[in-house]
């Protein structure tokens, strides 16, 4: 049965997407498959440690400006912890989470479709924490920035 939420573009289920990995890989066969599944690591490691440069930023920032901020209103002090612990919890799931390393070669099947099928999976689990992570920055950055447009309009 199609999943309703996915685009019917997309696979249904991991075991259908390691399937056609093999089998548009022809003789490459588990080489090229892996391969591609390696560069989808790449992209997000990448992405995650982008996104961890943007958390130590919004944090450091934090501790230069965050006291002055505070100070102009209990509204931009209560933004201002609400992002903070945002972006916390954010950096901890990148760390924890997307910059956590699992080798592909650690993954064992019982043949090359078994064997892509868990890293598949492993790669759509990974991918759903990278969206849990940009959430979390992505509000904890909008309570940053309320918190600064409040002591903006509020001043010292």
């Amino acid at each position: 049965m199609a999943n309703p939420d996915l685009s019917p573009h997309l696979h249904e289920s991991p075991a259908a997407e390691a399937k056609q990995l093999l089998s548009v890989q022809g003789e490459g066969g588990l080489k090229g498959a892996t391969a591609i599944l390696m560069q989808q690591f790449t992209v997000l490691q990448t992405r995650a440690q982008m996104m961890l440069t943007i958390t130590t930023l919004t944090l450091t920032i934090t501790g230069f400006s965050g006291p002055k901020i505070a100070a102009s209103g209990l509204f931009a002090r209560g933004a201002m912890i609400a992002g903070i612990l945002a972006t916390l919890a954010s950096t901890l799931l990148i760390l924890g989470g997307s910059l956590r390393i699992r080798w592909v070669t650690q993954f064992q099947g019982k043949d090359d479709l078994d064997l892509l099928t868990r890293v598949v999976h492993y790669r759509n689990g990974k991918t759903r924490l990278f969206f849990t992570e940009i959430c979390l920055l992505v509000i904890g950055l909008s309570f940053y920035v309320a918190s600064v447009v409040a002591y903006f309009l509020m001043g010292e």
